[in-house]
């Protein structure tokens, strides 16, 4: 089982859905990335920073869930970055209400030393140079997942374009990829995007599924029918936590493996909207995600006679 630094953000989030609204509860990239990735008991490092304002009952959820936390800086002057959003009725689309960086606003990541030589790197979604800081104190790791969005695109695009020509795999969703490759078609913008260093682009469609993208290859994960969803925050990030989760537990970096990576982190995210935050990570089972996994190979598999 190969060891796995996680970057990302600690936070607080304070959700609106058209089923309910929550106050300050806990949130953040790195948080759900650890708790996907937990389930695979692997050996992982959250690098991160909150403030004092952050519950110690928090951290010890996450030490729980065999996460180690000296890479997580804790600020006892500073403040928590807190986010604030607004789902409409569909789900798919937001309104940002307040963001706060707080601490995150000063961070410069420091990868604990014992993690330095991990096999897997998952960059969470912050700026760009945090995570070429956190790639150049990294001793050649053999697999680099990145994650980024449009706001990135839009106001760092010159650094972001440095990290991409330095990992292996990118996950974006379809707008996003659309917009860094400047391509309408998901498969070319694939291509584009892996013409800029990536060996493998991952683009998340929501509730329509994951598409996994090689050289000459394409794999594609449905989503699971679900007769609720509560909250969709943090459901990207839960699926790249249970797809580098797993290909740490594996150790196997193929395009072949990426497939079942797929679908154990696609199974994870529809845990995740099913609950406001990440409560229903919190107290998922084995039983639980194997069965979801199940589910997920009937909704595909079938026989068919060819005439």
């Amino acid at each position: 089982m190969s060891k796995l630094v996680i970057v990302g953000t600690v936070a607080f989030d304070a959700i609106e859905t058209p089923f309910g609204k929550t106050d300050k509860i806990l949130g953040g990239a790195a948080t759900y990335i650890g708790l996907a990735a937990s389930q695979f008991k692997v050996d992982g490092a959250i690098v991160s920073i909150v403030g004092g304002d952050f519950p110690e009952e928090n951290l010890d959820m996450l030490k729980s869930k065999n996460m180690n936390l000296s890479g997580l800086e804790v600020v006892k002057e500073g403040k928590t970055f807190f986010w604030s959003g607004k789902y409409h009725n569909d789900m798919n689309t937001r309104d940002t209400l307040i963001t706060d960086l707080n601490v995150l606003a000063d961070f410069s990541p420091r990868v604990p030393e014992a993690y330095r030589s991990s096999e897997v790197v998952m960059l969470g979604n912050l700026h760009p140079l945090v995570q070429l800081d956190v790639i150049a104190q990294m001793d050649y790791p053999k697999l680099i997942v990145l994650d980024t969005m449009n706001f990135w695109m839009d106001s760092a695009l010159e650094d972001l374009m440095k990290v991409i020509a330095k990992v292996d795999v990118v996950t974006i969703n379809d707008e996003e990829a659309r917009q860094l490759s400047g391509e309408y078609s998901l498969v070319k913008a694939a291509q584009r995007i892996m013409e800029m260093g990536p060996k493998f682009v991952v683009i998340k469609k929501g509730e329509h599924g994951a598409l996994l993208f090689g050289e000459d290859d394409v794999f594609f994960a449905p989503a699971m029918p679900l007769r609720e969803v509560f909250d969709p925050t943090g459901a990207g990030d839960t699926f790249a936590g249970g797809f580098t989760g797993y290909l740490a537990k594996t150790g196997n970096y193929s395009y072949d493996n990426m497939k079942n990576a797929v679908i154990n982190g696609s199974a994870l995210a529809s845990f995740c909207v099913e609950k406001f935050g990440p409560e229903r990570l919190l107290d998922l089972t084995n039983t639980d995600v194997h069965q979801r996994i199940q589910q997920f190979k009937s909704l595909t598999q079938f026989d068919i006679k060819l005439t």
